[in-house]
């Protein structure tokens, strides 16, 4: 059976994660077929980092070369991309979120059952070490009935630290903010593992006239919920911390309580109330690279046509539109 070939539009910081895993990945399953980033200087830092990666003239060239592309882009160009998939024929994983607003997603969504369910987007929880231990302690029933769920992201400054080079889009309201960009995980965790999303009641705050001329993303939310029948408390805000990201996916039910905290690491409470980390809970820096390579290994599933755990574009469709509610206030 012949390898894979992963094509990428965009070499931002995600096209960077995912290509680096691509390049480090078991060739017998995928290969990069190379990289197509419309940014002069994103292409010469490609140059620079990973020179053996073919640079692409274009977005028909990625196409052409290619078994299944990868869309790392900023999220305005999301839909033309997809179009051109389409249209190509080819698989698609795509980054969230699907467009720049719910109702332009959801003609994306319906032509991507063109695509026979040759197509997933990139939420890696669907791959997470993490996750599927929680999700076993919850079969063995460590939490029992669910009760609630509260869900908590938190950050210094936004964006963070790392996506300095991305500030341009990440920090306006238009198409940034951690909503978007980390809220989203959450929330589709949270569908997976619980059921559909129902939004109850929500705020949100946006910065005054600052250097960005008012147009500044958020920085605070908050949001009631259910998840099937589970009641959902959400909150999330910029300078609650001092780590650069802080988050918790906690689950309580009649029997005990399991989390998520940063990303990786599943913990399970103790009768007298203390939290036990699973036995190979890992920090997200050492995590992240295996969960990528699992991703990697259900992207050439999806792309062949087989069974895979990848997000579907229904389940990011779910998501989006609640968090463009929460957005708008």
């Amino acid at each position: 059976m012949a390898a894979i070939r992963l094509g990428f539009i965009g070499f931002g910081i995600m096209g960077e994660r995912l290509l680096r895993a691509a390049v480090a990945h078991d060739p017998a399953v995928l290969v990069p077929s190379g990289v197509w980033d419309p940014s002069p200087k994103a292409m010469a830092r490609l140059a620079e980092a990973l020179p053996a990666v073919p640079r692409l003239a274009d977005r028909a060239a990625v196409l052409a070369a290619s078994d299944c592309i990868y869309v790392a882009s900023p999220p305005a160009s999301h839909l033309d991309h997809a179009a051109a998939i389409l249209e190509a024929g080819k698989a698609a994983f795509l980054e969230k979120p699907l467009a720049v607003d719910a109702e332009a997603a959801g003609r994306y969504v319906g032509a991507l059952a063109a695509l026979s369910g040759r197509a997933a987007v990139n939420f890696p929880f669907a791959s997470s070490l993490a996750v599927a231990q929680i999700a076993a302690w919850i079969a063995d029933g460590a939490v029992g009935r669910p009760r609630r769920l509260d869900i908590e992201v938190a950050f210094r400054t936004w964006p963070r630290p790392w996506q300095a080079e991305a500030a341009g889009w990440l920090s306006r309201r238009a198409e940034g903010g951690f909503t978007r960009e980390v809220v989203s995980h959450f929330l589709f965790l949270t569908r997976r593992r619980l059921g559909p999303l129902t939004l109850l009641g929500h705020g949100v705050e946006y910065p005054g006239v600052d250097h960005l001329g008012g147009d500044g993303s958020e920085t605070a939310i908050a949001a009631s919920l259910t998840a099937g029948a589970v009641p959902v408390r959400l909150a999330g805000g910029v300078g609650t911390t001092d780590k650069d990201d802080h988050n918790l996916w906690m689950l309580e039910g009649e029997a005990g309580a399991v989390r998520l905290r940063d990303w990786s690491v599943a913990e399970r409470r103790e009768p007298d109330g203390s939290w036990r980390a699973a036995p190979d809970a890992m920090p997200n820096e050492r995590a992240r690279p295996l969960v990528l390579a699992r991703q990697l290994d259900a992207v050439a599933a999806m792309t062949r046509g087989e069974a895979h755990p990848l997000a579907t574009p229904a389940e990011a469709l779910d998501v989006q539109r609640v968090v463009e509610r929460i957005l708008a206030g």
